[in-house]
């Protein structure tokens, strides 16, 4: 039931079916109705070729520092200069292979396509480096000292530079899996809803199936999705509609033995069955799944606070953050000059925020305000445009002239780098808040107090000061629960591109 299995014969078109229209072929981008198999097989070709050459590219360049000897050792197997190179080439491609680096479910996806390919590349070179200890092949270190570094790099540049072109290409509607979502019409309206939300959602909704089907449509997210057949007649309408995938949305009132008699149904079709949850705010990570005598068991992970992964994630933030207080100290001083020249007052500007467990510390930014900014808000109160108990304004009379440019492009921000230094914040995680804020919390938000703020998070990168309350409090539980290492890197290299092009910023 893989969206890369054959094409099943299309079904004779029932008088219950409401297929929707062909949509128009654009010859350069390709059919917005087409297969997820037909356009995944050639992306997966350009991925391919692209991984080959990269390969290629990095060993042939680690050429000339690598010295190898013109015949095996003591088990007698010559392995010349120009076998190696070919060796290393073809390992490394077996391991991306093995890995499933470029299987259907992670085109696109990102982070876990990156995270694949890190680990075939590791892989690959602990497989050659075996193979040469126990060949005793003389084997200088320059391949493994550049090829891999280099190749690595360049193998994630380009997978990063072909998500970019397929996610643009989706923008149009195309490179989309076509799905059929099935099940109550509250669930369906759910799991659209939610895709619709999506930026990266890799699905077109090409139909619905409800248990009463009476009703015409499906609206949910902004889209309007056509019912196209009954509940028992969902298998048919996936062959007919060229579905890639049937997606079951909850638990349909039929029960289980809908969902094992539509998997029986699907078979020898190219549409493979997908079940969803209203398991909310849970990342993948975090779910395992165990079966027990054909009973398949969801297991979600229960969040941790402390432990392993939170040393390593302080002791990547103390290894980031001198280096960042080296690199940008220039570029820091020139800002303090700057804001001296604009206006009277400080450089630097010292708030109480709550830190961990609720702590209080003196949190560091350059200022950007005039120096009696604090006692100039209790006269714009009525003015605030923020949500919940935050104050924003968009055209703020405090804010000073450098103190905007600072703003747009989060440069106020960086002395909070010696923050997270000495350990009162951390590269990543939920916003710093006030004290004054944490006072109003209620509820759940206190969780957002179970990890370090963070200099950037994904309130940073989805929009800062023009997300609701709301959206700004769930992204943050959101990351508190689900954080990682390879998460935080991602957070990282967004927040770079949200400083290029700034949104919410003000």
């Amino acid at each position: 039931m893989s969206v890369l299995s054959g094409r099943h014969p299309r079904a004779t078109r029932s008088r219950r079916l409401r297929l929707v229209p062909d949509v128009a072929v654009d010859p350069q981008l390709g059919d917005a109705r087409e297969s997820g198999a037909r356009w995944a097989r050639r992306y997966r070709v350009r991925l391919e070729l692209t991984d080959t050459a990269i390969i290629a590219a990095s060993v042939l360049a680690s050429l000339g520092s690598s010295a190898w000897s013109p015949t095996g050792g003591a088990l007698g197997i010559p392995l010349g200069d120009a076998a190696v190179p070919f060796v290393i080439l073809g390992v490394w491609l077996l391991a991306l292979a093995a890995y499933h680096t470029r299987d259907a479910r992670v085109l696109g996806v990102g982070a876990t396509e990156y995270k694949l390919v890190v680990n075939a590349s590791a892989l690959a070179f602990g497989m050659t480096a075996i193979l040469f200890l126990v060949l005793q092949v003389d084997l200088a270190r320059g391949y493994f000292l550049l090829a891999l570094p280099l190749g690595l790099i360049a193998l994630v540049l380009g997978r990063w530079l072909w998500r970019k072109w397929l996610l643009h290409q989706r923008a149009f509607g195309h490179y989309l899996t076509r799905a059929i979502v099935v099940g109550r019409r509250d669930d369906v309206e759910y799991v659209i809803a939610q895709i619709a939300r999506s930026s990266g959602a890799a699905y077109r909704i090409v139909g619905a199936a409800v248990d009463d089907a009476a009703a015409g449509t499906v609206t949910a997210g902004g889209l309007r999705v056509q019912v196209i057949c009954e509940m028992s007649d969902v298998a048919e309408a996936a062959a007919a509609a060229d579905a890639d995938c049937v997606i079951v949305a909850g638990q349909p009132t039929e029960g289980g033995e809908f969902v094992r008699k539509l998997g029986w149904d699907l078979e020898g079709t190219a549409a493979e069955l997908v079940l969803s949850s209203r398991l909310a705010d849970v990342a993948g990570p975090r779910i395992h799944f165990r079966p027990v005598d054909g009973l398949p068991l969801i297991h979600v992970e229960t969040p941790r606070f402390e432990g392993g992964k939170h040393v390593l994630k302080r002791s990547m933030d103390v290894m980031l953050t001198s280096i960042a207080l080296v690199v940008l100290m220039p570029l820091m001083l020139a800002i303090a000059v700057l804001i001296k020249l604009d206006s009277p007052g400080p450089v630097l500007f010292r708030q109480q925020r709550c830190g961990r467990s609720g702590q209080a510390f003196q949190m560091l930014k350059f200022r950007s305000m005039v120096q009696t900014a604090e006692d100039d808000l209790a006269g714009l109160l009525d003015r605030n445009e923020g949500s919940g108990v935050l104050f924003k304004m968009r055209n703020d009379p405090r804010v000073t002239r450098i103190g905007r440019k600072l703003r747009k492009y989060s440069l106020d921000e960086l002395p909070q780098i010696w923050n997270a230094l000495v350990g009162d914040m951390s590269i990543v995680g939920p916003r710093p808040p006030l004290v004054t804020e944490v006072e109003c919390y209620d509820g759940a938000v206190h969780r957002r107090l179970y990890i370090k703020p963070g200099i950037t998070g994904l309130w940073q990168i989805s929009g800062r000061s023009d997300l609701t309350w709301e959206d700004s409090v769930r992204l943050d539980l959101y990351y508190v629960e689900n954080w990682s290492l390879t998460g935080d890197l991602m957070i990282i290299w967004r927040t770079f591109k949200t400083l290029l092009k700034p949104v919410g910023a003000y």
